[in-house]
């Protein structure tokens, strides 16, 4: 339990998240009722709310402690129990093939982002983190890998900005794009897990489209978040003893992945009661909701176009090269 104290620094941010959550359920609501359906998703209604709310009036500096906590710890929770709802029947589904595609497309895009990124002029440090954001993680990969580079507090900050507007700017575009696709809900959430940045985000890109997405979206980005440990460490030795201590077991792996594999180990077994499973799903749903509410309150679109167009162009064309990547990696593949 957090000390009162804490508690109290963090409640006026994580009420401003929560309140967002409200407004974009009703959002949701007044969709339903004026269209007869959800255009937007609330995930997705809740990251756009945030964002402008902070673009428009800042984010003072008593909301700024309870923010990061949801957008951090309240989403690393809903993904624990996001756990319960899937079947470790997923992976065994999923195959061999599937761990190779997702391992190959980390390594590729690795490369070919960090090329782009020097093209663009682009120091090695950033291009680095550029690279590793893109390819594995977002935010994630670019706080692992930045001491292990030596990166600079500036360059981390750059990263960081792409990251976060780029990576709203994927999860509105995905869902629209299902049908053009003419890909099958499978092949739809492997291309969210595997070009998408963080994993509520996959969430926010493949609920719109069905439950089979979701569950293949979310395995297939913790798929990729996995790989943080391995780059991390060639990272790490390709730096040689100019780095950094190398970051511990734990955050390599971080904790909501043993978690998430965890609970899903539970569930598959049998071992979360029906009543318990149901509370769980319904907890990841509405954490992960707040958690993007405060993901959007994080983000301030004029510090993002500030931090400099080459960035920016770097990411976006990296996110291309990935999303191409994975499309060319799912049609070798054998549809599902």
């Amino acid at each position: 339990m957090l000390p009162f104290s804490r508690s109290l620094e963090i409640f006026p941010g994580l009420l401003a998240a929560a309140a967002i959550t409200v407004a974009a359920q009703l959002v949701v609501l007044g969709e339903r009722n004026i269209i007869g359906y959800e255009l937007l998703d609330g995930l997705v209604v809740a990251i756009i709310l945030g964002t402008t709310f902070h673009t428009a009036f800042g984010l003072r500096p008593w909301l700024k402690p309870g923010v990061s906590f949801s957008s951090k710890f309240l989403l690393e929770l809903a993904i624990v129990l996001l756990g319960a709802s899937v079947s470790a029947a997923t992976i065994s589904d999923a195959g061999l093939d599937v761990v190779l595609l997702v391992a190959g497309t980390v390594l590729l895009s690795l490369v070919i982002s960090y090329s782009i990124c020097r093209l663009l002029g682009l120091h090695d440090q950033l291009a680095t983190l550029v690279a590793c954001g893109n390819s594995i993680c977002g935010n994630s990969a670019i706080v692992a890998a930045a001491p292990v580079i030596g990166a600079r507090s500036d360059d981390v900050a750059a990263s960081i900005a792409f990251t976060a507007a780029l990576g709203i700017v994927v999860v509105l575009v995905l869902p629209p794009l299902f049908p053009a696709t003419h890909f099958s809900q499978w092949q739809y959430g492997a291309l969210a897990g595997m070009t998408v940045y963080a994993v509520p985000q996959v969430l926010a890109a493949t609920a719109p489209i069905g439950a089979a997405s979701v569950q293949i979206g979310t395995l297939v980005k913790l798929m990729r978040v996995l790989m943080l440990g391995p780059v991390v460490l060639l990272l790490r030795l390709r730096r040689g003893s100019r780095g950094s201590a190398t970051p511990s077991l734990v955050n390599l792996v971080p904790w909501f992945i043993i978690g998430f594999f965890a609970t899903m180990t539970l569930s598959s077994f049998g071992l979360i009661p029906a009543t318990a499973l149901s509370l769980a799903r319904a907890g990841s749903t509405y954490l992960t909701i707040v958690s993007m509410a405060a993901l959007g309150l994080s983000v301030n679109m004029r510090t993002v176009f500030s931090s400099g167009g080459r960035v920016l162009l770097a990411g976006a064309l990296s996110i291309v090269a990935l999303a191409l990547i994975s499309v060319g990696g799912l049609l070798i593949l054998q549809p599902h």
